[in-house]
């Protein structure tokens, strides 16, 4: 990266470091089930509410607790569940349709990443009608209060339940755009590890690794409160007890909650302290070929921590010690290398490769221009790097020829 450029991204990173004490961040409030839901809207006065899923949620019997309960109360439910695994602007207008043309007065977000960013952008939708989402795009640019929103994570790691920012891909360049805005946390997130019982083995750990990545990216980068640090440690220490167990025995209750209880904290933590490459370049990679989220972050994580080097030995040490891999008097590099070590040892004990057979050599200058455009000043990462330089990692992942 230009010396230009670096001094505006750190100018940039560094003012809003600075602001953080100032702006408006909260924490969703808990509910332990989604059987609280219909007292919650009753109080609320909402008398119809829009449920935003998606298909395989919903053939799955997930939402079906909900919407009996909801039925019981009296409470008309219009459910939309088209959601496509990287929510698209057609998603939020058709599910937008349904919202005003059933007057409803409330959004409940079931599902995955996905299905509560849908639920986010249609509550924008709602709340500006004369906004288009392209204009929504960037920080700061909703400024109005949306409906009461409720986030229900039916997988443990978008952490999406507690964060400001919705991604929408476009539908005709499948560019992902994330919008970010205060008010786009969700007024209520339900941890019921009820919804998650079902989830398969796969989805499981990639969802997982998902919310270890909130949480390492968080910590690791420039921007990091004592509150989003503490957030970021109790995710690892969680994930690397937990995770395991959630995926061999999808049933123990205890360590799905364990594992809500992960990716809540890992969303709380990066809300305020940002991400970094990781997940700029995974989001290029599901616009372009609709690569699960979780997925791709699991596939590129133990890479950039290794591309970073050593001046993220130190943290690495901190959250090594934070996972039992490591003791306080373990040298720095050695504890962070261990780290990385047992991220890829995760990775093939759950079965994700280190490669993503959609990329096409072509395409990589353009994913790698969108990922500098998202992650460029945003992202308080330790290293900056430009496009030029985030093309490595679209070239690690590409299948090499026998």
């Amino acid at each position: 990266m230009n010396p230009l450029k670096k001094i505006y991204c750190r100018t940039f990173q560094t003012a809003f470091k600075l602001a953080l004490p100032l702006l408006p961040y909260r924490n969703p409030k808990i509910l332990g089930s989604v059987k609280e839901i219909p007292a919650l809207l009753e109080k609320k006065n909402c008398n119809t509410v829009l449920l935003i899923t998606d298909g395989g949620i919903r053939k799955l019997g997930l939402t079906e607790r909900l919407e009996k309960a909801l039925a019981n109360a009296g409470i008309p439910c219009i459910v939309y569940d088209r959601t496509v695994a990287n929510p698209t602007a057609a998603n939020v207008e058709e599910a937008l349709n349904l919202y005003l043309s059933n007057n409803c007065q409330a959004i409940i977000g079931f599902g995955g990443g996905s299905s509560m960013d849908c639920a986010k952008a249609v509550g924008a939708r709602a709340a500006c009608p004369k906004k288009s989402l392209a204009k929504m795009e960037g920080i700061l640019k909703v400024h109005h209060k949306l409906p009461l929103l409720i986030a229900v994570p039916t997988t443990a790691g978008t952490g999406s339940e507690t964060t400001l920012a919705a991604v929408i891909t476009d539908d005709k360049s499948r560019h992902k755009y994330p919008i970010n805005d205060f008010f786009l946390i969700p007024d209520y997130a339900v941890l019921d590890p009820k919804v998650t019982l079902s989830l398969p083995p796969f989805i499981t750990a990639t969802t997982g690794m998902d919310a270890l990545t909130h949480a390492v990216e968080a910590y690791i980068g420039n921007s990091t409160t004592h509150g989003t640090r503490e957030n970021a440690l109790q995710a690892v220490k969680l994930i690397f007890e937990n995770l395991d167990t959630a995926v061999e025995k999808g049933f123990d209750i205890n360590a799905r909650r364990n594992m809500l209880r992960a990716s809540y904290y890992a969303g709380c933590a990066f809300t305020k302290s940002y991400v970094g490459y990781v997940h700029a370049v995974a989001h290029s990679l599901g616009g372009a070929y609709n690569v699960p989220h979780g997925l791709a972050n699991a596939v590129l994580l133990p890479f950039v921590l290794e591309a970073y080097g050593p001046v993220v030995y130190p943290k690495l040490h901190v959250l090594a010690i934070a996972a039992g891999l490591a003791d306080k008097n373990t040298p720095d590099e050695e504890a962070a290398k261990t780290f990385i070590a047992a991220i890829q040892a995760m990775k093939k004990r759950y079965g994700i490769g280190d490669h993503i057979p959609e990329i096409r050599e072509e395409d990589i200058p353009k994913l790698a221009r969108y990922a500098d455009k998202e992650g460029n000043p945003l992202y308080p990462v330790p290293v900056l790097m430009d496009s030029k330089e985030l093309e490595q990692f679209y070239y690690l992942l590409m299948e090499k020829e026998a």
